[in-house]
Parts: structure tokens; C-alpha cells; sequence
């Protein structure tokens, strides 16, 4: 028995190493996947031809022959099934459907203003269900809902504390799984970032890099040699509340003078509305520095210095090659970008800087959307469901 077990399980990782090739450099051929993996020509064959009636890999014809008979082609089948990648927010849920390549096929944004977790839930699975409903015909349907969170779950997908949103112990996972019966994924809003980042972003070619996720509160996913860093216990990154003035005033998590006091769009807000004498809103605010508003610019600019002084921290900590900060804030690049980088010149170490990339994310506010769709996907092609049994 175990000689079998072990056979197969040799057999589907295998399948996984061809799939992760053809996903990732498509078109390639059977040959080409041979050299580049080890395996031999016959099991590469025998995997491929499994994918094949799997429906998630098709041929596409001939390529260039490097002398000899011409190669068939094999392409990835993104549209074989597609997932849901959800970012919840304090104030607002945005989701996305998007196919197994990450491309994203549609998009729903919803305010909320968390009057209850009830309400807020409600309102999460009806934004699930209108994407599930908008999703074309395929073969695996919808594949799986990969959902940020901002704040602390564990691995059964128990929100443990979002301080911003003021929840403990929510099983999101189990609410969410119950009403549509489809694999969900959990997870940190800023892990998510981070892989979506590595795969869809400014981060593909980086093995070490930091994704600081700057909302109502600020995240971090850290990327190290590849791989996300969870830490010892599986909850990393809460590096919004690393305290950067020791007597200031006290945070939501309990401790006094987090970081997030100062360089969030909460803080900006509060700042704002001080400055302003009336509540803003960031849409608002961005407006007004486009138009040449020297207060609100002078917001902005405090803003950069702040987020400049927790960066400072995680260059020295951490000595990443990249650093991408993500959120809707990226909107405010051009503000917030000069103050940051002189504040990085002035109190980072030299070393650590010197070949470090610092940028706001490409992706807007999309990081965590992707990167929760990405989970999803990679949770379904890790399941043993992905097999010609399937059909």
C-alpha cells in the first residue's frame, strides 16, 4: 500500500510541475517541458495527455522546429473555471471575478458602513453572488472565493481581530462556504497584496520584496527568497502597529502610537477634517490637490513623511530589494512619493538602500483582489479534484 501511495503521490506532483510550466510559460511544447523539468519524454506525454482531457490545457498547432519534426503547442486553458477574489474593507467590499490566469473578467465595488457583522456579511455573500451569476459557462464553474481580510485569521479562516473594522471571532470562512458550498480561502488583506503583487505586478521579478497595504489602517505581505513570510505563527506583517512615538495616543489595538496613527488614510482624514474644519473623504481631498489646493497638498506631504518613517524601519529590518505600497492612496503618488524618499535618504542605512527599489503599486487598489482570486486558484489546482475524474 504504501509503495502505491507514494507512486501517486509522486505522480501528482509531477502533474503539478507540468501544470505550473505550461501556466507559466505557454505556448511550450512536450519536449521542451522535458528539458526543462527532467522528467522524461513519456511521462511528460502521458501528464500532458492527462491535462488535455483534464480541459485545462489545449493544443494549438505546430511551432518552430529547431530541426526535425515540428513541436505541437500547448497553451493553458484559462477559461476552464474561473474565482472570486474579494477585498474587504472598512468602509467598502471590492470584488472581482477573474479566470485561472488571473485576468479580470468582471468588477463590483459596494460601500458599506459597518453597522454590524451581520449586515456587512449579508452584504459580501449578495456581492459574491451577483459576480458567480455574471460568470460565463465553463468547465469547473466557479473554482473558489479567496477573500482579504484587514486583520488577524487563522488557518480555518476564523477572523480573529480586525481592530478597524471592530471584529473578533468571526468564522468568515464558514459563512461564506455554508451559503455557496465552493472552497473559500482567508486571509491577511496585505498577504494578499503581496502575492498579488508577485504575480501580477511590479513584483514578478523579485524574490525578496515588502508590500505595504496603506487603507483605513496599513498592512504589510512580506515576500522572502519567493515565498510569503507568515512568521512562527502564522500572522506576520501587522507592521501598522509598530509603535513610532512611545507615549502617543492610543490605537485601536491597544498600544499607544502605532504608525497607522499617523501615515493611514484614517490619519489623513482626521488630519484633514482639523485643518479643513469638516469631514473630507479621499476621493475628495485628491481632487483638490489636483486642482493646486496648497493646504491639502501640505496633508499629503505630512502623510509622506509619516509612511517615510515606518518604511525607514522595515529597510533596516528587513533589507528588502523592493518595496510597493499599495491602497488608494496610491492615487496620491505625487505628493506622497518627494517627502518619502528624502526622509529614506536622510534615516535609512546606506546598505540596505543602495540597491533597493522603492514604488507605489501599479496595480491601484487591486493588489489584494488578485492576490485573494490568486489563492483561490491555487487552492484548486492543489486539491485532488483537478483530475480527469472531473468530468
Amino acid at each position: 500500500m504504501k509503495q502505491t501511495g507514494d507512486l501517486n503521490l509522486v505522480k501528482k506532483i509531477n502533474k503539478s510541475i507540468v501544470l505550473h510550466h505550461i501556466r507559466t510559460d505557454s505556448p511550450i511544447s512536450r519536449a521542451r517541458i522535458a528539458e526543462i523539468t527532467g522528467l522524461t519524454k513519456a511521462t511528460v506525454s502521458s501528464l500532458v495527455n492527462e491535462l488535455i482531457e483534464s480541459n485545462l490545457v489545449d493544443e494549438i498547432g505546430a511551432g518552430e522546429s529547431s530541426g526535425g519534426r515540428k513541436p505541437m503547442m500547448l497553451l493553458f486553458n484559462g477559461t476552464a473555471g474561473y474565482a472570486i477574489g474579494v477585498d474587504l474593507g472598512v468602509h467598502d467590499i471590492l470584488a472581482v471575478l477573474t479566470d485561472l490566469t488571473g485576468k479580470v473578467i468582471s468588477e463590483k465595488r459596494v460601500l458599506h458602513d459597518n453597522a454590524s457583522v451581520e449586515a456587512v456579511i449579508q452584504l459580501l455573500k449578495k456581492t459574491i453572488r451577483e459576480l458567480i451569476d455574471s460568470a460565463p459557462e465553463s468547465v469547473y464553474g466557479i473554482i473558489g472565493i479567496g477573500i482579504g481580510v484587514p486583520g488577524i485569521c487563522d488557518e480555518d479562516g476564523n477572523l480573529l481581530f480586525a481592530p478597524n473594522l471592530g471584529w473578533e471571532n468571526v468564522p468568515l470562512q464558514k459563512y461564506i462556504e455554508d451559503t455557496f458550498n465552493i472552497p473559500v480561502v482567508i486571509d491577511n488583506e496585505a498577504n494578499a497584496g503581496a502575492v498579488g503583487e508577485k504575480q501580477f505586478g511590479a513584483g514578478k521579478d523579485t524574490a525578496n520584496l515588502v508590500y505595504i497595504s496603506i487603507g483605513i489602517g496599513i498592512g504589510a505581505g512580506i515576500i522572502i527568497k519567493g515565498e510569503l513570510y507568515r512568521g512562527a505563527t502564522g500572522f506576520s506583517g501587522e507592521i501598522g502597529h509598530i509603535s513610532i512615538q512611545h507615549d502617543g495616543p492610543k490605537c485601536r489595538c491597544g498600544s499607544l502610537g502605532c504608525w497607522e496613527l499617523y501615515a493611514s488614510e484614517h490619519a489623513l482624514l482626521e488630519q484633514a477634517r482639523q485643518e479643513l474644519g469638516e469631514p473630507a473623504q479621499l476621493d475628495t481631498l485628491l481632487i483638490k490637490a489636483e486642482a493646486g489646493d496648497k493646504t491639502v497638498i501640505a496633508l499629503f506631504e505630512r502623510l509622506g513623511y509619516y509612511l517615510g518613517v515606518g518604511v525607514v524601519n522595515i529597510i533596516n529590518g528587513y533589507n528588502p530589494e523592493f518595496i510597493i505600497l499599495g491602497g488608494r492612496l496610491a492615487g496620491a503618488e505625487k505628493w506622497l512619493m518627494k517627502p518619502l524618499l528624502n526622509l529614506l535618504e536622510k534615516r535609512s542605512l546606506p546598505h540596505p538602500r543602495k540597491l533597493l527599489n522603492v514604488e507605489f503599486s501599479q496595480l491601484s487598489d487591486r493588489s489584494t483582489v488578485l492576490g485573494a482570486a490568486s489563492f483561490a486558484v491555487a487552492k484548486f489546482f492543489a486539491s485532488t479534484t483537478v483530475s480527469v475524474d472531473r468530468n
